[in-house]
């Protein structure tokens, strides 16, 4: 998606909310909007979302397919939770029981089942922002926006707005996250688009250094080990080892922790990957490979 002198101000003789907003945003690429409140972060996003329409200049190249999460989820509608989400699954373009399937998996993912009943306007902020975040994902966003999605909730959906922008990126999706609570240090490899005085000045993530290498923990099932070893090696990333897990397979598991239940196995180094072959270590690159779901869970 690329912003071509995009210029936007909400009236004629009002002054300019953004001028000249050169921006560039490629599939799998994420950018964290920044500045003061009040400066147009969010003004920036519902451009992005097509929302609003630049008085000047174009956005061009939108994905078809975009999430959008704002800031205050309009919760003053008179649907229940379940009702709202299957009729936003319909505008999404998804047929009848795969509506379903998508209101299921979502509800159950982020601890909606209890309210699935329940009508939006009786929700607590929190929850709502919830339901925000399940209506953007019903269908795989080619473009997901979130306008400080963090708001709200509780820690433990804190903590899965990370893993869903994981999703996005590794799925070749991009996305576009304000936040002034500080949660945006989560997402270390995200470009910086700062906002001020009416300009936006983009700026490269700041650990995109050629060469470096991260390491990425994944856990997967004993029985599975063997040949997810072999799929990363293939791939060209570097086993640096392969642990038992003595912590029982249900049990909470913290960032840095158990690899996977089994007998520990020396791994050796692969070879070295092929010129031009962008190394990595258990995984790769920050967040290139994602073995999460039945086969496994990444930790970072």
């Amino acid at each position: 998606m690329r912003w071509e002198d995009v210029w936007l101000r909400y009236r004629r003789r009002d002054p300019w909310v953004l001028r000249q907003a050169n921006l560039r945003l490629g599939a799998g690429e994420a950018a964290v909007v920044l500045g003061r409140n009040g400066v147009g972060k969010s003004t920036l996003l519902q451009l992005a979302a097509g929302v609003l329409r630049p008085a000047r200049g174009r956005i061009v190249d939108r994905p078809r397919h975009v999430g959008w999460v704002p800031e205050r989820f309009p919760a003053d509608q008179p649907f229940t939770v379940g009702r709202y989400l299957t009729g936003m699954a319909r505008v999404a373009g998804l047929g009848g029981a795969e509506a379903d399937r998508a209101v299921r998996r979502w509800t159950e993912r982020l601890g909606l089942t209890p309210f699935h009943g329940a009508r939006l306007p009786e929700l607590s902020k929190g929850t709502a922002q919830k339901v925000g975040l399940a209506q953007a994902m019903l269908r795989r966003p080619g473009l997901l926006i979130l306008d400080e999605p963090w708001e709200g909730l509780d820690a433990a959906a804190r903590d899965l707005v990370p893993a869903l922008i994981d999703e996005v990126l590794a799925a070749g999706g991009s996305v576009l996250v304000s936040d002034h609570r500080g949660e945006t240090a989560r997402l270390p490899g995200a470009a910086r688009w700062t906002v001020a005085d009416g300009t936006v000045t983009a700026h490269a993530p700041a650990d995109a250094q050629p060469g470096e290498i991260v390491v990425v923990e994944v856990a997967v099932p004993a029985a599975r080990a063997a040949g997810a070893v072999a799929r990363l090696r293939a791939d060209g990333h570097h086993v640096l080892r392969v642990r038992a897990d003595p912590v029982a397979p249900d049990a909470p598991v913290a960032a840095g922790g158990p690899a996977f239940p089994g007998p520990v196995i020396d791994a050796p180094p692969a070879p070295p990957a092929p010129l031009g072959a962008a190394p990595g270590a258990v995984g790769s690159e920050a967040g290139a490979v994602d073995t999460s779901g039945p086969a496994g869970q990444v930790l970072r």
